[in-house]
């Protein structure tokens, strides 16, 4: 007997390992169908690879909670499950074997039974959740995924050089938002930032921009100089994001058509 109860003890400690570690992966921004294969994943050192898993690795708080996973996995979870099992069967008799290997079932069918239903789960991701967010620090989300950064988009760093189109000017004047590029904050030659800047910011000289928008236009933006060269760019990237607006809204009238 305290062979299976020490068998339902490892499993269920490590199944509570692998949905903490779940819930903290969804916090990041991670799917939940994501996060869940790859807690399960590290926790039993399979080690699939797949594109979400570069999307782990290359996160620093994803990283720090596959590193906990890999090293409870190892240091012992598994190991005293594989163990126990063994003592289990060797140390028992033959007529003994039968009634030990129906409890273990019932054991793990009843545990089966219980993780799988819907209101203690919801219950206990409540109560995960809310000791992550009390008890730990996990605000680093990953924003390429939330920012859908997928074909052209990106979000970059431009330093602006005294010399350039965007130096020393309001953002109302540069009418970045008619090129398809938002500033989303700017951090300023001392060190201080400026979150959300709105029409009146002022854009100084060493001033690094945070900017969102398609690859080829903050590239293009970057190189702009503050001449006439400068002026005629900026009134060609704006009819080239207006050409890509208007043929936004053609393919969106299509597809209410072909839904209809």
């Amino acid at each position: 007997m305290p062979a299976i109860v020490s068998l339902f003890v490892a499993v269920t400690l490590s199944l509570l390992v692998t949905r903490i570690a779940s819930e903290a992966l969804t916090l990041t921004g991670l799917s939940r169908q994501s996060a869940r294969f790859q807690a399960r994943s590290a926790f039993t050192g399979s080690g699939f690879t797949t594109q979400e898993s570069e999307r782990v690795v290359n996160h620093p708080v994803r990283r720090r909670i596959i590193m906990w996973l890999m090293f409870l996995g190892n240091a012992g979870i598994i190991t005293v499950i594989s163990s126990v099992v063994l003592t289990f069967v060797t140390t028992a008799r033959s007529d003994q074997w039968f009634l030990r290997f129906m409890l273990l079932f019932l054991g793990l069918a009843l545990l089966s039974l219980v993780i799988q239903h819907r209101g203690f789960n919801r219950y206990l991701n409540r109560l995960v959740r809310w000791a992550l967010r009390n008890w730990t620090n996990l605000d680093v989300r990953d924003y390429a995924n939330l920012l859908h950064l997928k074909g052209e988009y990106r979000v970059m760093e431009l330093l602006v050089n005294p010399s350039d189109w965007l130096a020393n000017k309001q953002l109302h004047q540069l009418r970045l938002k008619s090129e398809g590029v938002m500033v989303l904050g700017i951090e300023r030659e001392d060190k201080t930032y400026v979150g959300a800047p709105n029409g009146s910011t002022y854009i100084r000289s060493f001033d690094l921009l945070i900017l969102y928008g398609r690859k080829t236009a903050l590239l293009e933006l970057d190189s702009r100089r503050n001449d006439l060269t400068g002026e005629i760019a900026h009134e060609k990237a704006v009819r080239t994001q207006q050409h890509l607006m208007n043929e936004q809204a053609e393919q969106e009238v299509l597809s209410k058509d072909s839904l209809t």
